[in-house]
């Protein structure tokens, strides 16, 4: 069951370019072979998740690069949550209580994703 996952994961990525072709086939009735390939050229984009934003990078968040090791991203994770922990702040600024639950949680969801990116790549 899990490789199917992993399969239809990777198996996905052709509607965006599918869905471009029809479009701009359509929308440029003058010229459709045109229209055509130019959704192909944005339907790749899309499905290349393109228009994705820099800062949803989570190796950026654990302040670590995409060549280091599980180990690296593990002690990278420690020594970030234990900075940023909410509890550690104790009687702190309801504010600055915040900003560090904010970043606990951006930082809990970069690793995650990490892990899952990793195990998804070592499956297939």
């Amino acid at each position: 069951m899990s490789g199917y996952r992993g399969m239809a994961s990777s198996m996905n990525r052709w509607y965006g370019k599918l869905l471009g072709l029809i479009a701009g086939a359509l929308l440029f009735r003058a010229n459709p072979m045109f229209g055509a390939v130019i959704g192909l050229v944005i339907g790749h984009f899309i499905d290349r998740r393109w228009p994705q934003r820099y800062d949803d990078d989570p190796y950026r968040a654990l302040e670590v690069s995409r060549t280091a090791s599980d180990t690296e991203i593990e002690q990278a994770y420690r020594r970030l949550i234990s900075r940023y922990h909410p509890d550690r702040l104790g009687e702190a600024a309801a504010d600055l209580r915040e900003r560090a639950e904010r970043k606990s949680r951006e930082i809990n969801a970069a690793y995650d994703r990490i892990k899952a990116l990793r195990r998804r790549k070592s499956r297939g």
